[in-house]
């Protein structure tokens, strides 16, 4: 779908979504439904000017999928389209981090930082993504965030190169008035501008130059709220509290000598651990990130069983190998032979916070019971994440596809305890 949006000032931006190419890309990529739906809903919401149902469509897509780029950069235009410029520009960075660094996303992030006060960040930016960004919006965002001489020579430049269209000699001209240049500002307008709107064209352009106005102009520019009271973006949905599962491995502190398992073989020590996770005449408007979401979503979180029976002594942490309980298995796992260790980590907040990461990573663990259970290797205590129900054939192909992605993974036999296994009588379990 288009639109464009225009007010009285003569500014406009066109915002196109592909509602249609986001869900046949979601279904392409296996992504559930439910965020590629919600997803699309944002983007519609956007485009009927409905900031708040946006928002929460856009939320609730990357609160499915965390790590997917394009929903962030849904939710960072939801935000900038809603005045909430420092939201916007956490998000936007996000969905850069995440790999979108298309220059309508560098956009959105430089002018949600002017609107949010941080002119110097947003001209950094700016300048620094100089050559993947249209001359004609780059100027004017850079005469926005408070480098109107830079923003006026690239233009000018521009001009001279023959890219002497109606928006560079608008933008230009509202450039000149942001610096004071108000005789260039006049002339450079009259060329698109009819002579009876000229003055209140200045009239218009002179208020948005006080240095008060600060927050004004973008939010004039993108025809956008201004004052809103933001807190910033949601706490659970901060990209460092959604970590991939190779950062979990590239954060982890590695035991010091500790052999690798083999696979099937009597295993002598511990997978490496995981540490804690924690637009007409006058000035045209800068186009906003176009967000076509296409990465897969996870599955709705299934629930966890705790089993509990009597508590044991705690045993030494010499080699004793009790067998692990199995709680409240399916018949896939009941004739399951073997399990996959995914994983072991340095707390059980870990591992629990690992299952979802697997479970997203790996759609091949749908149906598999996943089990945590403590170990004591040399001194240190450990908590493994465990897929049980295969068969040795597919324990080992399931190994492979682990490996095949960068992580670590062993299979073995349920019925031969892996060394250190505590048997606290307590396992956690789900499918």
């Amino acid at each position: 779908m288009n639109r464009t949006i225009a007010n009285k000032r003569g500014i406009h931006i066109a915002l196109t979504t592909t509602l249609a190419g986001t869900l046949l890309a979601s279904c392409a990529t296996g992504t559930p439904p439910s965020a590629a739906i919600s997803a699309g809903l944002a983007q519609e919401a956007l485009a009927q000017g409905k900031q708040d149902k946006a928002i929460t469509h856009a939320e609730a897509a990357v609160l499915a999928e965390p790590r997917n780029a394009e929903f962030r950069a849904t939710l960072a235009s939801a935000y900038l389209d809603a005045g909430r410029f420092d939201s916007a520009a956490a998000t936007f960075s996000d969905a850069m981090e995440l790999g979108n660094g298309s220059p309508r996303v560098v956009l959105g992030r430089a002018l949600a930082l002017a609107g949010a006060g941080k002119h110097a960040e947003a001209a950094e930016l700016l300048n620094k993504h100089e050559g993947d960004i249209a001359t004609a919006d780059l100027g004017l965002a850079l005469a926005i965030s408070g480098q109107q001489q830079r923003g006026i020579m690239l233009m000018s430049n521009a001009i001279r190169r023959g890219e002497n269209t109606a928006k560079m000699r608008q933008n230009l001209a509202y450039s000149y008035a942001l610096g004071g240049q108000w005789r260039e500002a006049r002339l450079m307008a009259q060329q698109d501008v009819p002579a009876d709107k000229v003055g209140d064209r200045m009239a218009e352009w002179a208020m948005m130059a006080q240095p008060e106005a600060w927050q004004q102009r973008v939010a004039t520019l993108l025809d956008v709220p201004a004052g809103v009271r933001d807190t910033g973006q949601p706490a659970q949905l901060a990209l460092a509290n959604n970590p991939a599962i190779e950062q979990l491995f590239a954060e982890a502190a590695v035991p010091t000598a500790e052999p690798a398992f083999t696979e099937f073989a009597e295993p002598s020590g511990e997978l490496p651990a995981l540490a804690s996770i924690d637009p007409s005449a006058g000035i045209e408007r800068i186009e906003r990130p176009t967000l076509q979401p296409v990465s897969a979503a996870p599955a709705v979180a299934p629930v966890v069983q705790v089993a509990q029976v009597a508590p044991r002594a705690a045993p030494q942490p010499s080699a004793r190998r009790a067998p692990a309980r199995a709680v409240a298995a399916s018949a896939q796992q009941a004739n399951g032979t073997h399990r996959v260790q995914l994983g072991s980590f340095l707390s059980e907040a870990s591992a629990r916070r690992a299952w979802n990461i697997y479970a997203r990573k790996y759609p091949e663990l749908s149906g598999h019971q996943m089990v945590i259970s403590e170990a004591v290797v040399r001194g240190k205590h450990y908590w493994r994440v465990s897929a049980a129900g295969f068969a040795k054939s597919s324990s080992t192909a399931m190994c492979g596809r682990v490996k095949a992605s960068g992580n670590t993974c062993f299979a073995y036999d349920q019925s031969r305890p892996l060394p250190g296994a505590v048997d606290t009588g307590v396992q956690l379990a789900r499918r």
